[in-house]
């Protein structure tokens, strides 16, 4: 059942931003949400006949979130690209948490088995970054210091190494990243500038289709580098040069299918153990918490079935009506942006199976 969604609402969200010298709070206020969830029911014979809800968020047409964005006793300007990071940042959450093929599992009892609605790996798509070709220069001296992010999920961002003054680097790197739904996952490639001092510039953005490649094939591709993947914002039309790559695409069977998805858990426990430990930031974390709290809000309103689904789906509003509580609860103290890359990573010619951690940004 899809279902037609909007909710506005001002939550009190306060987002602590580490800049060079100090630490800018950023509020985040008048939020609205514009979406068409998808909502998936386990049934049961025991009643009210349903074990289980799934909910997602469907990529078609295209969730709108918005927000106004203030900082506390100083200037938005303090932070070159600060806008474009937060706007980063939540998109990357609601497509890794929320977004279909990723779900949301709500248990509407005890002792229920909900193996059957999890996500699960389909297969491995191993990417070689070869190189780009005519970099936009975003240096008042010399050149940029480009190197790419890519992944599958923004939680399990991988990275090539950087090549310092060029504007044509050759990385010949490989990594494999997991695939859950080839037919509507993407590999998302982000090109930087590192920068030292400030925030590292993003040089351009291009995304390669899954279901576009053929099983077992090792196919060329170069992509043309975007300034964003969302038609609005890409108003920019200057050439910012181009991606050259080798793709293949490896279905798994049972076996590797269970391994990778073990492999996936331990990354994630991993992930939660640098962030206790506090070797990696909290903001990733802390949003998600309130995204997934949205999800709990609609499968706990989707879950009082009552007299029927009509009645189910009447919930929706007052069960998300507690997203704001959650996701103010969640942005009270948020930190520094990391992402814990999980992949099994093969960099000129050796193999490791480790999680990777990219350094604290902003």
């Amino acid at each position: 059942m899809d279902i037609d969604f909007r909710w506005g609402g001002n939550p009190s969200i306060i987002l602590a931003v580490d800049a060079v010298v100090a630490s800018l709070p950023i509020q985040l206020k008048d939020l609205q949400v514009y979406t068409v969830i998808r909502v998936i029911f386990q049934l049961s014979e025991d009643i009210p006949c349903i074990s289980a809800v799934v909910v997602a968020l469907l990529a078609d047409p295209e969730p709108k979130i918005q927000y106004t964005l203030k900082a506390i006793g100083g200037s938005l300007t303090a932070v070159p690209g600060l806008s474009d990071m937060i706007d980063d940042t939540v998109d990357s959450i609601v497509s890794d948490m929320l977004l279909w093929p990723h779900r949301h599992v709500v248990k509407l009892g005890v002792n229920v088995d909900t193996s059957d609605l999890e996500l699960k790996p389909q297969g491995r798509l191993s990417v070689t970054v070869v190189k780009a070709t005519s970099l936009r220069n975003k240096e008042m001296i010399g050149k940029s210091d480009p190197y790419v992010k890519l992944y599958v999920r923004p939680m399990f961002k991988v990275k090539t190494k950087v090549i310092d003054d060029d504007l044509n680097p050759e990385w010949n790197e490989t990594f494999d990243l997991i695939v859950e739904d080839k037919e509507t996952q993407s590999v998302i490639f982000e090109v930087y500038d590192e920068d030292k001092l400030q925030q590292d510039k993003r040089l351009g953005v291009a995304k390669l289709a899954v279901n576009t490649l053929e099983s077992e094939i090792t196919q060329d591709a170069t992509l043309k580098l975007l300034h964003s993947l969302d038609p609005i914002k890409n108003k920019d039309t200057k050439d910012r040069g181009t991606l050259h790559l080798k793709v293949k695409y490896h279905p798994f069977t049972k076996e590797e299918q269970l391994e990778a998805l073990e492999m996936e858990k331990q990354a994630i426990e991993e992930r939660k153990r640098l962030k206790e430990a506090g070797i990696i930031g909290s903001t990733m974390d802390a949003v998600g918490s309130g995204v997934g709290f949205v999800g709990t809000g609609i499968g706990a309103g989707l879950g009082f079935v009552g007299s029927g689904i009509g009645a189910g789906a009447g919930l929706v509003t007052s069960g998300i009506g507690a997203v704001s509580s959650g996701l103010g609860k969640a942005g009270k103290f948020m930190g520094r942006t990391v992402t814990g890359p999980f992949s099994m990573s093969r960099k000129n010619g050796s193999s490791s199976t480790a999680p990777q951690h990219d350094q604290p940004s902003a």
